[in-house]
């Protein structure tokens, strides 16, 4: 507040300065050039304690971008995939929507992509999750009843067709 009241006043003084040093050569002229003059000082003076405020109230950078955290699929073994175990204690294998074609495909899109056919997905009734590019339970639920509407539920089993199926969403 007090930096903000002496800059203020400097710049009244200053301005009321130059006004009572032109204003001394003005009193040779009519009342109507000193009310100009008069003028032009105030709104120079106005126009500093404007620019002052503004500068002032400069809006803090507004982040909208938020992290994605997607499960890292299992690397893949050679023979026989061991079952996991979750914190629950239910087995799940190596075989999870993570590991399909459909989320290969899906993950190589772009951000601004993903949340485009999440958003298509969540119009046409499909999906009911958040718009946030990442691929989950829901995510895949969706693209597998979309595809199964449209009659291509078997292109989900490749990458190709999983492409297919993304890109009739985005274009």
């Amino acid at each position: 507040m007090l930096p903000h009241f002496k800059t203020t006043a400097i710049t009244l003084v200053t301005a009321l300065s130059i006004a009572l040093t032109a204003a001394a050569p003005a009193s040779a002229w009519g009342r109507r050039e000193q009310d100009t003059l008069k003028g032009a000082v105030g709104a120079a003076i106005l126009l500093s304690i404007i620019n002052d405020a503004n500068n002032k109230r400069r809006a803090a950078p507004v982040y909208r971008e938020q992290p994605i955290y997607r499960e890292e699929p299992a690397p893949r073994q050679h023979g026989h995939a061991k079952p996991r175990h979750d914190d629950r204690g239910h087995s799940s294998s190596q075989n999870s929507i993570y590991n399909t074609p459909v989320a290969r495909a899906f993950n190589s899109y772009s951000s601004s992509e993903r949340r485009l056919i999440q958003r298509r997905l969540a119009h046409w009734g499909y999906y009911r999750g958040g718009m946030d590019g990442s691929f989950g339970p829901g995510t895949y639920s969706a693209i597998s009843a979309y595809a199964s509407d449209k009659g291509h539920g078997r292109s989900l089993g490749t990458t190709a067709g999983a492409f297919e199926i993304f890109d009739r969403l985005i274009y």
